[in-house]
This record gives structure tokens, sequence and C-alpha cells, in this order.
């Protein structure tokens, strides 16, 4: 209750901080990128590029296996019309062929090197994080995130909202069950630093446009990195099964040009940067 009863205050007093309400209207001058639309079957919109290149990464996989499943089933089809036994009741008698074990055990291999040489190069750059502009820690609870800003102090939860909260908040329906009350804003064209961990259980922060996933482990700090680099309102979900409240800690982010985000930075300083908001995480240490 005490947890609860901080994030409250901190909340109530950013609806009714001028400086600070002046980011929600932001919100309504970007588009909102992740949400459900029909017959959506593709991959969401790369926002970053980590995330154009698991998407190219994943066409030429798809082009790979259609050429493999061609193959493969142009091949039974030939066998099974000219190796009927109608076709040819003389079976033979033989039971190697030296030039097709060959062929079966390399070919296969090279198909895999191939794969290696894109994919590698891909998972070695989400892991070797360039030098950040911006650093943040995020943690998960049940069932909400944290979000830290340690080069200023900050610190705030983002709760999700309920349906009737939405329009208060600037979202439209579509939004129900991915909006948050309050966001991860991060600066556009700069490299965000991503520190993420969990308090109770693990639980996994995932952004689709960012082509981001990373678990949050009690008691390790892994970290990634991303560029986001067109403005928009970007939702993802939590991505590891955490309890029974597993669906209902979206995560939302808000990429918005760099002087609008010094500008939040300075406003989010002034109600989330004080005594009275503290890491969640320290209290719990303090408890024990």
């Amino acid at each position: 209750m005490m947890r609860f009863s901080k994030t409250l205050t901190a909340l109530t007093a950013l609806l009714g901080a001028g400086a600070a309400r002046a980011q929600d209207e932001v919100l309504s001058e970007l588009p909102l990128i992740g949400i459900p639309h029909d017959n959506g079957i593709a991959f969401q919109f790369a926002a970053t590029e980590l995330a154009e290149d698991i998407h190219w990464l994943d066409s030429w996989l798809l082009v790979i296996i259609t050429l493999i499943v061609i193959f493969v089933t142009g091949l039974l089809v030939w066998v099974a019309v000219k190796y009927n036994a109608k076709a040819n009741p003389e079976p033979a008698r033989f039971t190697h062929h030296s030039t097709l074990e060959v062929a079966w055990t390399i070919i296969p291999v090279l198909i895999l090197i191939g794969i290696g040489s894109m994919s590698l190069p891909i998972l070695f750059k989400q892991v070797e994080i360039p030098e950040a502009d911006v650093t943040i820690k995020t943690t998960g609870y049940q069932w909400y995130w944290g979000y830290e800003y340690p080069d200023h102090g900050i610190y705030f939860d983002s709760y999700m909202l309920a349906e009737d909260e939405l329009e208060e908040y600037g979202y439209p329906p579509e939004a129900n069950l991915l909006a948050t009350d309050t966001s991860m804003v991060v600066p556009v064209g700069q490299v965000v630093r991503l520190q993420v961990t969990a308090a109770d259980v693990i639980h996994s922060w995932k952004i689709p446009a960012f082509g981001v996933h990373m678990d949050g482990v009690p008691g390790r700090l892994n970290e990634t990195w991303f560029q986001v680099d067109e403005p928009g309102v970007y939702f993802g979900q939590c991505s590891e099964l955490c309890g029974i409240s597993h669906s209902y800690m979206p995560i939302t982010v808000r990429a918005v040009p760099v002087e609008e985000y010094e500008a939040w930075i300075e406003a989010a300083i002034e109600v989330y940067a004080s005594d009275d908001t503290v890491d969640p995480t320290i209290q719990l240490a303090a408890a024990q």
C-alpha cells in the first residue's frame, strides 16, 4: 500500500504540474504504432536499425526455406512417380550411394553456414552496445514496469490504463490493454542503453517495432540498446509468463525529438526526482 500511495502521489503531482502536463500534449501529435489492426499478419513497422536487420534476416530465411520445401516436395513427387511398383517392377538391390550420402551431408552444412553468416552479425550487433546518449533502467514487477533515468535521478512506475481512462490520457479505444498512465520517453536519433531487471519473477521487456526483446531476471542486470528513427508512441508487452496478470502489464514508449525530450526531462525532474518518489526495489530491500 505504501508503494501504491507514493506512486499515486507522484502521478497526481504530474497531472497537476503545468510543465509536466505539457508532455501529454505531445501525445496527440505522435502516431500510435503497434496497435493491432484487421488483417495484420506481417511485422510491425521497423522503427530501429535492429528491427530492420531482423526483418531482412526473416525475409532471406523465408526465401531459403521456400526453396528447400520446393526442392524436397519435387524430389518426393519425382521418386513417387518414377520408382513406384507399377513404373519400376524390378526394384534395385543396392543399399548405399556414396555420392548422395556426401551430398545430403555437405549441402545442409553449407546452408547452415550461410544462415549463420547472416544471423550472427545481427545477433552481435544487438549485444555490442555503442556509446550511449541516454541510459534507462527498467524493472519488471508483478504486474507493472518501473523506469529509472539514473543520469537525472528520475524514477516512476507505469501502470496499464483502464478502458474508461484512455480518453483522459489522449488514447483511442484501440489502445485498450496497450496504453499506460506514464511512458518511457526517449529522444529520436540517439542511442538508448536499456538495462532490464526484475524485482520478483522473470519478466521480459519487448517492443516489436524496436526489435528489442530482453528478459528481466531478479538479481541480474541485462543490457541492450536501440535508436528510434521515427517519432511516435510505440507499444509492447511483457513477453514472459509472470503470473495471473501477465497480460496486463503493457509497455508504452514515447519517442520525441531531442528538444522535446530535453523539455520533458526538465519537467520530470521536478515531479519525480524527489525524496518522496523512491524506487520500489529500494523500499523492498529496506523492508527485508
